[in-house]
């Protein structure tokens, strides 16, 4: 389980929210993942997001995969995961992180999740604590993320 962010292009007239309902609206669990197609625009997006965030957050390890391009911090403060699809991304935290270490670790997110947006268009939205991630509070996902990796730490150790 992890603390997920989301990105979207969001379509002209629409909110977050409605472009990825549109998104969703034909969405089958059964099927097979469509295989990743970027177009050149989509590809130099995210070689301008790879290089951003090695240059100002540190060094990253980056993978491309069937269904998606992935970056994944390496070293303090804890592991956060960028994948991105072309018109959507995501940002994934584990549900291991409190009290300062969560702060940390989400000022990360949050960092990454800023670029994403000025490289490539995407709009950042964290639903786990209503906020888009352009203006909102690190802080205030931080205390989420704290929250329940604390209940699941007492639940399952």
């Amino acid at each position: 389980m992890t603390y997920d962010i989301m990105l979207v292009r969001v379509e002209p007239g629409l909110t977050v929210q409605e472009t990825l309902d549109r998104l969703n609206a034909g969405f089958d669990p059964d099927a097979e993942m469509p295989l990743l197609r970027l177009t050149d625009g989509q590809r130099a997006e995210w070689e301008r997001i790879l290089d951003r965030v090695s240059r100002d957050v540190g060094a990253v390890e980056s993978e491309e995969y069937l269904y998606s391009l992935t970056l994944e911090t390496v070293g303090p403060p804890g592991r956060v995961q960028l994948d991105y699809y072309g018109d959507t991304a995501s940002i994934e935290v584990a549900y291991r992180h409190s009290g300062a270490a969560a702060l940390e670790v989400m000022e990360l997110a949050y960092r990454i999740a800023r670029i994403v947006e000025e490289e490539s268009g995407l709009t950042g939205y964290d639903f786990e604590v209503d906020q888009p991630t352009r203006t909102g509070d690190p802080g205030k996902a931080a205390v989420r993320l704290s929250g329940v990796s604390e209940w699941a730490w007492r639940r399952f150790s």
